[in-house]
């Protein structure tokens, strides 16, 4: 009997890996319902006696859910549904498969098929490739049919003599492993797509020694095949030798690559002995030991290939899965027992790909899944912390968590290296995305057929945090903390604009209005100076609003603000905008004429500005200018009736008379 979680875990313990809360329930396996389960369909099968009393599937969705009776021919030995539950196939002897039709629409019709192979071979299984094409594999070799349902009968596709001893098929990829001779280490792959097989090169998986005499040393449970970052891999779990000097068991990846040789490229320490099974959730190699009752991670990305064989240690240490309660049922179920623990790790537990866990003596399918929190006070250095969690699937919050609690508070608090060396690894990841976004609106914008086809729209990932993620969710808050250093909130802040622009990503003016924000509630105006001064925040629109708004606590603001509006050269409106209203007509007048645009002004708009002074002498000015512009444009001093100043030559009539043209007014 295994031992208690708790007692090697310690109370209180983190768990970062658990078991899904709503598992696919089956009737558990008895001595009158077998259970089978069907890796590419992800189902369940409850056979009774034969299937005369019913056969119940259940998979990850109603869809792939179904009920049905069949005629008990025998012990059933294999069943699995071809995609879209379209058409059953059964085996029950050694020498042939039945097949059952369930296409909508179309009578139910039911054949048997030989395979075709010498009449001495047995056949050890079969896989679905596709809705109707089936690869029945015997220990002599493999053969490929197309399922012609309405005619009752399969048509050969193609063939391949060869001795097996087992196999393993991965459905994603849709690829083949047969286990070939005596010792059953040479591997050779085959590949189906579209109605066709390939027979990929063979290769030889490394024994940790060999027998005498020579016997199968490689079973079937010590492979698997996985997919881990886009990447096929041919996972064998290398059990401890005791005729070496071997730390423990380990696993090692063999790259399966659709052209070229399987290579050896990834080995990982479990560093202890026993009984193993695996997993791969969310692209982390999960293992687990039965006699400790834990499981231990590996990140195969979370090392810098520098050899070709490349040497991984947990990621994390050992822990178990989280506690698991399994729900009671009917009249026995107290109110003051609703559940009871459910055993982790027990003996009767089938682990299948990608990350699924079977007990078929409680009836239940359960998805592993990865907990990310947990990880963040397990895996102490930041950088390391960043890098796993950034490949993950659901990352986004707890990384913006991470980002949070390094710059208030632990160890870390002050630390700015570290704080650079986050940012920079969000920053690339976020470029990245960028880049892609910006590669494909080109690819589109060409309007190439050949480009449409080729490009897909980047995915945004959880992994990309952008300004806005970090600016609303950490950054602003963290310049509300009353307990941290003003100098340590501002060296963060640009800390954060130095790594933007280091990748070369446009700062958003809200980034820097938060910083400007911050030297003035603290008074740091010679700061905030010096940052305008040397540009270090880069000018925009609303950067120089936010100046003219400032000018009242800080005076100098107000010419920081027209400066930079004038670097701009196209906020010529806005400074026209801002100096009247400050009242400023003259000055935005000479700058209006010190850019070319006088010819092209508005008068109203300037007269209009100068009578709200109340300085009858400015408005004299002003209207005298424009009347010179009229002449000289013109020919005639008068206002068109389209710039609507009618009101203005009244009150210049009423002010000064009617007067003559003077000399003109000096601007």
């Amino acid at each position: 009997m295994l031992h208690e979680t708790q007692a090697l875990c310690g109370m209180g313990e983190e768990y970062y890996l658990e078991l899904t809360e709503n598992p696919v329930q089956f009737e558990n396996a008895s001595s009158v319902n077998n259970v089978f389960f069907d890796e590419a369909n992800k189902q369940v099968f409850a056979v009774r006696s034969g299937g005369a009393t019913g056969v119940v599937v259940k998979g990850p969705d109603d869809k792939s859910s179904v009920a049905f009776r069949m005629e008990d021919k025998g012990e059933v030995k294999c069943i699995k549904f071809s995609l879209g539950n379209k058409i059953l196939a059964v085996q029950r002897n050694l020498k042939s498969v039945d097949f059952i039709t369930f296409i909508p629409d179309f009578p139910h019709l039911e054949f048997s098929h030989e395979c075709k192979q010498t009449k001495n071979a047995s056949v050890l299984g079969f896989c679905w490739t596709n809705w109707n094409e089936i690869v029945f594999v015997t220990d002599q070799g493999i053969e490929f049919y197309q399922v012609l349902h309405d005619k009752r009968t399969l048509k050969m596709l193609k063939s391949q003599s060869i001795n097996v001893n087992w196999y393993i098929y991965c459905p994603e990829p849709a690829v083949l492993l047969l286990s070939t001779t005596v010792q059953g280490n040479v591997l050779q792959p085959f590949a189906f797509k579209n109605g066709t097989m390939s027979k990929m090169p063979k290769f030889e998986i490394e024994l940790p020694m060999v027998p005498k005499p020579a016997k199968l040393n490689l079973s079937e449970r010590d492979i698997a095949v996985a997919t881990i970052y886009g990447q096929l891999y041919v996972v064998y779990l290398k059990h401890h030798s005791r005729t070496t000097n071997s730390s423990g068991a380990e696993v090692v990846l063999y790259h399966l690559p659709r052209e070229g040789s399987c290579k050896k490229t990834h080995v990982l320490k479990l560093n202890t002995t026993g009984k193993f099974a695996l997993n791969v959730v969310d692209n982390l190699v999960v293992v687990h030991h039965q006699s400790s009752q834990t499981s231990i991670i590996f990140d195969i990305k979370l090392k810098e290939p520098d050899c070709a064989v490349n040497v991984h240690q947990p990621v994390l240490p050992a822990r178990s899965i989280h506690p698991y309660k399994i729900p009671l049922t009917g009249p026995t179920a107290a109110a003051s027992q609703a559940s009871v623990p459910c055993e982790l790790y027990s003996s009767t537990w089938s682990v299948f790909q990608p990350d699924i866990i079977i007990s078929a003596s409680e009836g239940y399918l359960w998805y592993l899944q990865v907990k990310l929190q947990p990880t963040v006070n397990l895996l102490q250095d930041k950088g390391k912390l960043m890098e796993f969690l950034l490949r993950r699937r659901d990352c986004k919050m707890v990384i913006l968590s991470v980002c949070s609690q390094m710059l208030v508070g632990g160890d870390d608090k002050g630390n700015l290296p570290v704080v650079a060396t986050v940012f920079d690894k969000l920053n690339r990841v976020y470029k990245e995305y960028l880049e892609a976004e910006q590669a494909y609106s080109v690819a589109m914008e060409s309007g190439s057929s050949r480009f449409s086809n080729s490009y897909k729209r980047p995915i945004r990932t959880q992994a990309v945090i952008d300004q806005s993620d970090m600016y609303t969710h950490v950054l602003s808050e963290f310049t509300e903390k009353k307990d941290v250093s003003h100098k340590f909130i501002i060296a963060v802040l640009m800390e954060y604009i130095r790594s933007l622009n280091q990748f070369q990503i446009t700062v958003q003016h809200y980034l820097y209005e938060l910083v400007i924000k911050t030297l003035v509630q603290h008074n740091l105006f010679y700061m905030l100076h010096q940052f305008l001064q040397y540009h270090v925040l880069s000018d925009s629109k609303p950067l120089a609003c936010l100046l003219l708004s400032l000018e009242s606590t800080y005076p100098p603001a107000h010419q920081l603000s027209l400066d930079m509006l004038k670097r701009l050269s196209t906020a010529n409106d806005e400074i026209v905008e801002v100096l009247l209203s400050k009242q400023q007509v003259l000055g935005a007048l000479r700058f209006v004429r010190s850019v070319g645009g006088h010819d092209n002004v508005s008068a109203r708009k300037f007269l209009d500005a100068a009578r709200q002074t109340n300085d009858a002498m400015l408005f004299y000015t002003i209207f005298r200018f424009f009347e010179q512009r009229n002449l000289r444009l013109r020919a005639n001093p008068a206002f068109n009736p389209g710039e609507h100043c009618e009101e203005h030559v009244a009150y210049f009539k009423e002010v000064f008379g009617e007067q003559s043209l003077m000399k003109p007014a000096t601007i």
